[in-house]
């Protein structure tokens, strides 16, 4: 078992002065996997001042300096590939097949993109006679997830230190390993101290000690949206600069006409990907009430193909939750569906001797008005729901708190289009079109505030300054 005592603040590896050692446990064999000493605000504080101090001098140095910088860590950061792979397997839940792919090199690849982007950012611009620049925030606090624990780290750091920003991390306190990995190739890309700092800790206190900071001037939060609540509103104390990716329930509506098996199956992956740990997943199949009963039936013969089992193995399609709690929340929701009228598409499958595992689950009969067709259950479950018309369709898609993500389904992609425009999300896919590393990734209403990822990304982390010139200045001679 790996044992960690040190954080990384102002360039160097220091011991946590905290009092409680957090373990992280292996999601499948329920064993702990490691131990990390948590900060003390103390060492929280000393972050954020190692950060402030370092953002002069880092802000003033020149973006191609910047973007070399971010190549050497993504240079390291993909001798490590395997290695990260395997750990956010064993924390999270996703089978190893997977992980190498998505929670490794997907986001190692997004360091160099991100790289390649900043080039594209128009930081001087006119209009009229002003000279419009873009600068950094400051010093950002990126406080990230377990679900995607590289992934969603590398969407804060990198597009923040590209900025020009100094940057303090609190990652998930159940899925630390891959931060420190990269707090390890931070240091050895060279990049200058306090530039880039690491503290480990729960939310409630060293999440929060880093909001509250004088010195913060920007937070960049993704999680749950109760504890996005709770940052923006201690962040709008001193009206500090806010980005959150927040909760979602997205919907995946299938038209009239469209490939009706083409569609579950796919909605079906993108639902049981992670374990149904993705803030994006489509959660809520919409389909036309003629072809309800058929729908049930396609899901009710695919589910079973997610087996489940050691994500080091290569059968392994459905891996555990991370943890018992997540699994116990799970199930009660399903529960208490079950017990407001929805009805059980899949059969019982037995589950693995050991390990947080919730079966690959659908559920039909399911209304509107119902939690699990409202919450977020961030598990393998899938409703399905029927509807009587397009607009319908569209009302009850747009009909949660939520906006983070959406799905159409049609016999073309331009017979998806003016659907998709209506649905107030903040990324739909059209046929199953790939995710865009590129596009804007964010949401509307309680599924959060601005965007992250490509330029959009970049650009969360600067802010416009107009310098005013005499017209004459812009005059040619």
């Amino acid at each position: 078992m790996k044992i960690q005592h040190q954080l990384f603040i102002d360039g160097a590896w220091r011991a946590a002065t905290g009092q409680a050692d957090l373990e992280v446990i292996d999601s499948y064999t329920e064993e702990p996997l490691a131990t990390y000493r948590s900060a003390s605000r103390a060492d929280a504080d000393a972050a954020v001042r190692a950060a402030s101090t370092a953002l002069p001098a880092w802000s003033a140095m020149p973006l191609q300096a910047r973007i070399a910088a971010v190549r050497r860590v993504a240079a390291i950061l993909r001798e490590r590939n395997d290695a990260i792979a395997w750990v956010i397997s064993r924390e999270v839940g996703m089978p190893a097949r997977l992980s190498a792919r998505i929670q490794a090199a997907a986001p190692i690849a997004a360091w160099d993109l991100y790289a390649d982007l900043a080039s594209q950012v128009e930081w001087d611009r006119h209009i009229g006679h002003s000279l419009v620049q873009l600068v950094p925030v400051g010093v950002a606090a990126c406080i990230t997830p377990w679900n995607y624990p590289l992934h969603q780290v590398t969407g804060k750091v990198a597009p923040a230190l590209l900025a020009g920003c100094t940057v303090v991390l609190k990652p998930s306190e159940l899925a630390p390993s891959s931060a420190f990995v990269l707090a390890e190739a931070i240091r050895q890309a060279r990049l200058p101290p306090g530039v880039f700092n690491l503290v480990h800790g729960n939310g409630p206190e060293i999440g929060e000690a880093l909001v509250v900071h004088p010195e913060v001037d920007m937070v960049s939060f993704t999680g749950s949206t109760r504890a996005g609540q709770r940052i923006a509103a201690l962040a709008a104390q001193d009206i500090k600069r806010l980005a959150l990716e927040l909760g979602g329930k997205s919907a995946a509506v299938v038209l009239p006409g469209a490939d009706l098996a083409v569609a579950v199956k796919a909605t079906l992956g993108g639902c049981f990907l992670n374990s149904g740990q993705t803030c994006s997943a489509p959660t809520r199949l919409l389909v036309p009430r003629s072809q309800a009963g058929q729908a049930a039936r396609l899901a009710g013969e695919l589910a079973p193909a997610w087996a489940m089992g050691d994500p080091d193995d290569p059968a392994t399609r459905l891996g555990p939750l991370v943890s018992g709690a997540q699994r116990d929340k799970v199930r009660a929701m399903v529960e208490a569906a079950l017990a407001a009228g929805a009805q059980r598409v899949t059969g019982d499958v037995p589950l693995p001797p050991h390990g947080f595992f919730f079966p690959p689950t659908v559920l039909d009969q399911v209304t509107p008005d119902m939690p699990i067709a409202r919450e977020e259950v961030f598990g393998p479950v899938l409703v399905l729901m029927p509807y009587d018309s397009v607009d319908e369709a569209v009302a009850i898609a747009n009909g949660t708190d939520y906006g983070l993500a959406a799905t159409v389904w049609a016999a073309t992609p331009a017979a998806a289009l003016p659907v998709a425009r209506r649905l107030r999300a903040g990324q739909v896919d059209i046929n199953g079109a790939p995710f865009n590393p590129q596009a804007p990734f964010g949401g509307f209403k309680r599924s959060g505030l601005g965007r992250e990822n490509g330029r959009a990304g970049i650009e969360a982390f600067l802010e416009p300054v107009s310098l005013q010139l005499p017209p004459a200045y812009f005059e040619k001679p």
